[in-house]
């Protein structure tokens, strides 16, 4: 039965906020409830089989085991009971289509408590690992964030995972299985230091190693062509390098344990470990330098770019993992199916992103020299059955590859996008459109920029279908990165608005607040997120308001907590919990909220008698290793910190707190205490955004510009029910145009201006006065990001939020009716759309 369950992952591939916390604890425990109940059969049953597995898999005595091996032992006792999970009716039957979700990203984080809530046997678990005098807490705890993702993108494509596995949406994932992940961000002195990230360091309990799928990626060499007769030429790639692809699989298990699907993860090896004569000659570091390139494939995410050799390695990262998955899936659906032809029935490829749209011609030519198919009809299924997603409307974003590189890298697929590009102009030549718009500007060369491969526009030609991820980026993808391809084929364009995934960001995250939805609203609740809905009524009732509050100290009481052990700062958990949490980059203006920030401390400065509302702010977020502004932000954040939290005339008016090493485990903690969710990007330039989602569900109040998709928040919690401020993208694109606009901003704002000062003239870094002056230099002469010309409205919205923090019946209200109208961007939702409209797949 376990190796017939094996085969299928193989072929599936308003309350006072001075409460006392006794006062807290005692409201919560009237209605907090465990949402599963455990069984003495099967808590023993659980409770045996880890016993079992810490002593016959793990090799150790429970009087020996750390809490990474009951971690180790616990998952595999679970992960057992996923694989029974997939057996039977999901194991004897060949889905009619399936999807390939490719990422070069994969935020998956902790899986323990994932497994636990979608089994049903978090109750279970908890009670087994009592009997065996293990602390449950340590054992969470012991488990690696698994980070193969850098921020939402990966992010997303774990929720997407967990939602298709929840639907049953035959699925299975393709990425990188990096030895080290996005970076363990640490802070010395306030600046940021980057150390590998070591999640694989005893193993992953998860996955599944999987040496009979491999296959092998070459890279360079050079291209032959044969005749076939009948004037047919035939082209054969000879890569001077190859390396092998090694699949590692990681169950993903649906919710209520109904379905499974299979995250496969490539790691790159070399063919030989080590070249034997010149080792034995002496050559000891030479032998093995063949397996140290190959190897550096899977080593690490996002390798700096900042070089050429830092270039190279990203590209052959990219195609390393799509050429691998799409001979994986090739395979696959020729032993299931026979004719390639067929392809596009039961196969949909999604390209998450750019990242993989050298899938484009890599299909081509594994149809075309791999299985012998015509030109014509490779590029009918190829076209048919790719889709591609684009996040991001920024031009740097949009990966270039230049010629040169792609050439000498990878000759034959050169070759087919010089074809594909050539058929692609000839086309619109001779459709006479050509006259209407400058043809260059749908070419797949970039001849302006020393000749460039256009990743974007590649992807979107060789797919089915093109969508964005909010209805904001969609529309603006229609009218500025794809106009003149939009022009080509109008209906190619979609939205599919980015959801998350509720398990894990209300359920998993935050059990109080799920327990009292329950009782509220229903355990229908839990199967159906629409049903809180029914949590409407109740933000009126002010038993229930103080019931929600009491929940949200429970957990502001646990952030403070962390934020004590990690930085050494005391907060108030009564006070406003303003929270920006997400990647640190300039268009997500962090620097607007440290900005304000200083304009609050000198305000309490000017008047510390006054009645200000007592805040904390809260950042977190990494900064990419070669981005020097952002790494410099971090450090503006600390040296405010610092300033700010030791000024005894400020007290706990203002705190101000940068929690390090930001990861998925993280944000399950301060999510749920957020009271504030910043979400503060510049209008046009945040594609969607799926913190501001979690952080809305758990019940924070958004302060947000009319950007991604907190405008489809705005419109399902209501305009009176969030905080908007700031110019729309078409107030950005206006203002750019305007002359000296920034200079004209700060002009007029003494308020702005006396910040700006205190950080250039080294108030916050009494050490280096000059530390920031690049910062504020770049806000007063160019301000790209409009940082300036919106700060006046963030501050009087921000004041807005104050008032309202002192009307807590009116803020606990406003707080439940987000939870209860976010249904809708659940992940569910989404991927019922992908599966419907773009995928072409049945979902029960």
């Amino acid at each position: 039965m376990l190796n017939e369950a094996l085969s299928v992952l193989v072929r599936n591939g308003e309350a006072d906020t001075s409460a006392s916390s006794a006062k807290t604890a005692k409201a919560a425990a009237t209605y907090v409830k465990p949402l599963h109940v455990a069984g003495g059969d099967a808590v023993v049953e659980l409770r045996e089989a880890i016993r079992s597995k810490l002593l016959y898999v793990l090799g150790k005595t429970p009087e020996a085991a750390r809490e990474r091996d009951w971690f180790a032992a616990t998952a595999l006792a679970l992960r057992d009971r996923i694989i029974d999970a997939c057996y039977g009716a999901q194991a004897a039957t060949v889905p009619e289509k399936r999807v390939y979700y490719l990422s070069l990203e994969f935020l998956i984080g902790r899986l323990l408590s994932d497994a636990m809530n979608n089994l049903g046997l978090v109750e279970t678990t908890k009670a087994a690992l009592r009997d065996l005098g293990v602390d449950f807490a340590g054992v969470e705890g012991a488990e690696p964030d698994a980070a193969l993702g850098n921020g939402g993108l990966g992010r997303l494509a774990a929720c997407f995972m967990e939602s298709m596995a929840s639907l049953s949406i035959p699925a299975t994932g393709y990425g990188i299985r990096y030895d080290h992940g996005l970076f363990r961000q640490s802070l010395e002195d306030g600046w940021q230091r980057e150390a590998p990230e070591t999640w694989l360091s005893e193993g992953n309990p998860w996955e599944f190693p999987r040496p009979e799928a491999t296959y092998k990626v070459g890279f360079g060499g050079h291209v032959t062509m044969t005749s076939q007769g009948d004037h047919h030429i035939r082209r054969h790639w000879h890569p001077a390098e190859t390396v092998n692809a090694v699949a590692h699989d990681v169950p993903i298990v649906g919710w209520r344990g109904k379905h499974v699907n299979v995250l496969r993860l490539w790691k790159a090896e070399a063919d030989a470990p080590v070249e034997l004569a010149r080792f034995n000659a002496g050559d000891h570091v030479g032998a093995v330098a063949g397996r140290a390139r190959a190897e550096a494939i899977s080593r690490v995410l996002y390798p700096s770019d900042s070089s050429a050799e830092g270039q190279e390695l990203r590209l052959r990262q990219e195609f390393f993992f799509t050429s691998a998955s799409l001979q994986d899936l090739v395979r696959r659906h020729v032993a299931e199916r026979g004719s390639l032809r067929s392809l596009p029935d039961h196969a949909a490829i999604q390209l998450n992103d750019t990242h993989p749209a050298i899938a484009v011609p890599e299909l081509m030519r594994i149809l075309m020299e791999d299985h012998d198919l015509p030109w014509e009809d490779a590029w009918q299924i190829t076209s048919n059955t790719l889709h591609y997603t684009n996040h991001t409307l920024l031009p740097e974003a949009l990966e270039t590859w230049p010629v040169e590189l792609m050439e000498r890298l990878l000759p034959r697929h050169m070759q087919i996008i010089y074809l594909i590009n050539w058929l692609h102009l000839e086309e619109q030549s001779k459709n006479r459109r050509g006259g209407t718009f400058d043809i260059s500007a749908v070419s797949l060369i970039d001849e302006s920029n020393g000749r460039r491969v256009r990743m974007g526009p590649l992807a979107f030609h060789g797919s089915r279908r093109v969508n964005g991820v909010s209805a904001l980026h969609s529309e603006l993808l229609k009218s500025t990165v794809f106009k003149d391809l939009h022009t080509i084929e109008p209906e190619k364009i979609l939205n599919k608005t980015n959801g998350i995934t509720f398990r894990r960001w209300l359920h998993n995250a935050n059990p109080e607040l799920t327990a009292l939805a329950v009782e509220a609203a229903g355990e229908g609740v839990l199967d159906d997120p629409t049903q809180l809905e029914k949590l409407v009524p109740f933000a009126d009732d002010p038993d229930f308001r103080q019931r929600y509050a009491a929940m949200r100290t429970i957990r502001k009481q646990r952030l403070a907590q962390v934020i004590a052990e990690r930085t050494g700062i005391t907060v108030d958990p009564s006070a406003l919990f303003d929270v920006q949490i997400k990647r640190i980059h300039e268009y997500k203006r962090q620097l607007l909220n440290l900005i304000e920030t200083v304009a609050l401390y000198q305000a309490i400065k000017k008047a510390p008698h006054e009645d200000w509302t007592p805040r904390v702010k809260i950042f977190a977020g990494k900064a990419a290793p070669s981005y020097v502004q952002a790494k410099l932000i971090i450090k503006l954040a600390g040296d405010i910190a610092k300033v700010v939290n030791a000024d005894p005339e400020i007290g706990d008016r203002l705190k101000v707190v940068f929690l390090p090493n930001y990861s998925v485990s993280l944000a399950e903690v301060i999510i749920p205490a957020a009271d504030l969710s910043e979400q503060i990007s510049t209008a046009g330039m945040e594609a969607s955004g799926t913190g501001n989602m979690k952080l809305a569900l758990n019940g924070a109040l958004t302060v947000g510009t009319l950007d991604g998709a907190n405008i489809e928040i705005k419109d399902h919690v209501g305009g009176e029910n969030i905080f908007i401020f700031g110019l729309d993208a078409e107030g950005v694109l206006a203002r750019v145009k305007e002359p000296d606009y920034a200079a004209k901003a700060i002009a007029a704002s003494p308020r702005l201006a006396a910040a700006l000062d205190a950080i250039a003239d080294g108030t916050f870094s009494p050490d280096d006065p000059a530390r920031f002056a690049s910062l504020v230099d770049e806000l007063r002469h160019g301000d790209r990001y409009l940082t300036t010309v919106d700060f006046e409205d963030y501050w009087r919205v921000q004041r807005e939020i104050d008032a309202a923090w002192k009307r807590p019946a009116q803020w606990w209200r406003t707080a439940i009716l987000n939870t209860a109208r976010m249904a809708w961007f659940s992940s569910d939702r989404s991927m019922r759309e992908y599966a419907e409209e773009i995928w072409r797949v049945k979902v029960a």
